[in-house]
């Protein structure tokens, strides 16, 4: 069996068509770049071609699995309320950093200064821990524990990414477009699910698919997670046998990570630097993907609108 086919085993046309991945955007709301890609239309919904996102999952699975064995980090991304629990849940699962909250300008571009406030945030968390907080005045007590929750719901996901990832995964090219442009910039390979309304160029590794509904975003994360999970097997046998030598990889490994979700006050401006604002807690993440999944009608006459 080829190692194509055997990626093909995976990801069968069967789950591609119960998780919706088919269902592209309203005909008025596309790109024409998406053209190839388009198998058709039914009701006003372009249906996208599942053969070619078959092929362009494998080619994207095996980089993704490549590069990790190689020692490299994937960094997930998905901010979109759909994206946000799966995002997090398959990042832990294999062990890479992500971002689920909201992308702050710079993460990439201005990376030391980023790295700078998740450092502060694991000195303010030590501070708690350690019992130094008690001594100081409540105010400033509360202030620096109310900074901890902020810094956590933004920087959470990246407390063990110690350098710029070697590659990125991206749920949505236009809700993430300040990240992709950031990935550019540093010549950053993109992997990204694309819908029929996006631009297929903005992604290295373009997979074509609905990339609002939960079924279709869990099926591809859960996939680009076993794919940094494989990579990362072929990576440790590299290290028994002497191939290569051990070098310092991103983890989240011994880091203690909230599992809540934030919603944050968003800014009229995308400005990439402009600071993040006010954040509250809000239900669980659980709950949240059930009220997304209600929004999110699987019938084609209700597929989403920009």
């Amino acid at each position: 069996m080829t190692e194509e086919a055997a990626v093909s085993e995976k990801l069968s046309m069967k789950s591609l068509l119960e998780a919706g991945v088919h269902f592209g955007h309203q005909k008025s709301h596309w790109n024409p770049k998406m053209k190839s890609f388009i198998f058709g239309a039914r009701n006003g919904i372009h249906i996208i071609d599942l053969q070619q996102t078959v092929t362009l999952f494998n080619r994207a699975f095996n980089y993704v699995k490549d590069t990790v064995a190689d020692g490299g980090t994937v960094l997930l991304v998905g901010t979109k309320k759909q994206a946000r629990g799966i995002i997090e849940e398959e990042s832990l699962r294999c062990n890479m950093p992500y971002i689920n909250t909201r992308w702050l300008g710079g993460t990439l571009t201005n990376f030391n200064t980023i790295r700078s406030r998740v450092d502060y945030l694991l000195e303010l968390k030590r501070l708690e821990e350690d019992g130094q907080m008690e001594l100081l005045p409540k105010k400033e007590a509360k202030n620096l524990r109310r900074e901890i929750v902020k810094l956590e719901g933004l920087l959470g996901g990246i407390v063990g990414m110690k350098q710029v990832p070697d590659a990125i995964f991206v749920v949505d090219t236009k809700k993430e477009h300040i990240a992709i442009k950031e990935a550019r910039n540093l010549s950053i390979p993109v992997i990204a699910i694309v819908d029929t309304n996006c631009d297929p160029a903005n992604a290295d590794y373009p997979i074509p698919s609905n990339d609002d509904a939960i079924r279709a975003i869990k099926l591809f994360t859960s996939k680009i997670a076993d794919a940094c999970i494989e990579g990362n097997h072929i990576y440790q046998e590299k290290l028994v046998s002497g191939e290569v030598e051990q070098v310092e990889k991103d983890s989240l490994e011994g880091v203690v990570v909230e599992r809540k979700v934030f919603v944050f006050k968003e800014a009229e401006s995308d400005d990439e630097g402009e600071d993040f604002v006010s954040v509250a807690i809000s239900e669980s993440s659980e709950s949240e993907n059930a009220q997304a999944q209600k929004e999110m009608s699987e019938n084609t006459e209700d597929k989403k609108e920009d």
